[in-house]
């Protein structure tokens, strides 16, 4: 689900639904992917919230944790995980908070942030996915990707 069809619903404080109903409604019907906020870039939201919504999507039990947005312990059997995807104003520089936030199984996706790349899209593309790998690699080898 596109962050522009479920902002329409789950952003407004006094009507619609949560995030969190969605984001279970969507994992519960088959659903694949749904944009879950990054945290960074221009369409951010509270770091602990957005890792409790990813963990939500993804893992195979979590426990209740409020200040992660979890309400009570959900235990998912084998119920198949969804992607979070994070896009809206992502770019290369932010790719050390992206890898340490969503981890490897997410969709990253860089649309200005490839096609404003000042030597164009190929370029573009190559620096998001250099990046990508310097991130990954530094990560597996132990290194602190917030500092």
């Amino acid at each position: 689900i596109h962050r522009a069809m479920h902002a329409v619903i789950d952003r407004q404080k006094n009507h619609g639904m949560h995030f969190r109903v969605l984001a279970k409604a969507l994992r519960m019907s088959g659903g694949d992917h749904i944009h879950a906020g990054t945290v960074v870039g221009k369409l951010e939201g509270e770091r602990e919230i957005t890792l409790g919504f990813v963990d939500l999507l993804r893992d195979d039990f979590i426990e209740k944790d409020r200040s992660r947005g979890i309400y009570f312990t959900q235990d998912w059997v084998s119920l198949p995980g969804v992607l979070p995807v994070a896009s809206g104003g992502i770019h290369v520089w932010h790719m050390p908070a992206l890898t340490e936030i969503f981890g490897d199984d997410s969709v990253l996706q860089f649309g200005g942030g490839t096609l404003g790349h000042p030597w164009g899209n190929a370029p573009g593309a190559v620096a998001n996915r250099v990046a990508l790998e310097a991130c990954v690699q530094a990560r597996n080898e132990g290194r602190d990707l917030a500092r």
